[in-house]
C-alpha cells in the first residue's frame, strides 16, 4: 500500500506568513539604509559646520574684517547648526523606524517559524500514521498466510 501523500491543510497561511517576513526583512533593510544615509548626512552637516565655526573665528580674529560680513558669516553658521538640528531629528526618526521595522520582523519570523514547526509536527504525525497503517496491513497479511498454511 503507498504511503498517502502528505498535505499541510494550512499551507496557504504558511506561505503567506514566509512572504510577510520576507517582506518585513525587506522593510527592515530598506529602513537601515535610510537611517544610514541620514547619519551620513548629519556627519556631512556636522564637518560643514566646524568648518563654518573655524572660518568664522578666524574672520573675528582679523582687524580689517567689516561688520556686514561677520553678520553673514554667522547667520550662515546659525542656518548650518538649524541644519544640524534637523538632521538629528531625522536621524532620530530613522533609528525608531529601524526599532519598529525590527519589531516587525521578529513577529513575521516568529509566525513563520511557529507554522513551520507545526507543519513538520502534521509531517512526522502522517508519517507515524503511515507507518502504522502499513504495519497493521502487513499483519494481517502475515495473519492470513499463518491461517492459510495452518489449515
Amino acid at each position: 500500500m503507498p504511503d498517502s501523500p502528505f498535505r499541510f491543510r494550512l499551507e496557504r497561511i504558511r506561505a503567506l506568513r514566509e512572504q510577510r517576513e520576507q517582506a518585513a526583512r525587506a522593510e527592515l533593510a530598506s529602513a537601515l539604509g535610510a537611517e544610514a544615509q541620514r547619519e551620513a548626512h548629519l556627519l556631512a552637516t556636522e564637518a560643514k559646520l566646524i568648518a563654518a565655526n573655524e572660518e568664522h573665528r578666524e574672520a573675528l580674529q582679523e582687524s580689517t574684517v567689516d561688520v556686514a560680513e561677520l553678520n553673514a558669516r554667522q547667520q550662515f553658521v546659525e542656518r548650518v547648526e538649524q541644519e544640524r538640528q534637523l538632521r538629528e531629528q531625522a536621524l532620530a526618526h530613522a533609528s525608531g523606524e529601524v526599532a519598529a521595522r525590527g519589531r516587525q520582523l521578529q513577529d513575521a519570523a516568529r509566525e513563520h517559524r511557529m507554522l513551520e514547526r507545526l507543519k513538520e509536527r502534521r509531517r512526522a504525525e502522517h508519517r507515524l500514521a503511515d507507518s502504522r497503517r502499513e504495519s497493521k496491513l502487513l499483519d494481517e497479511i502475515a495473519g492470513e498466510r499463518f491461517h492459510r498454511n495452518a489449515a
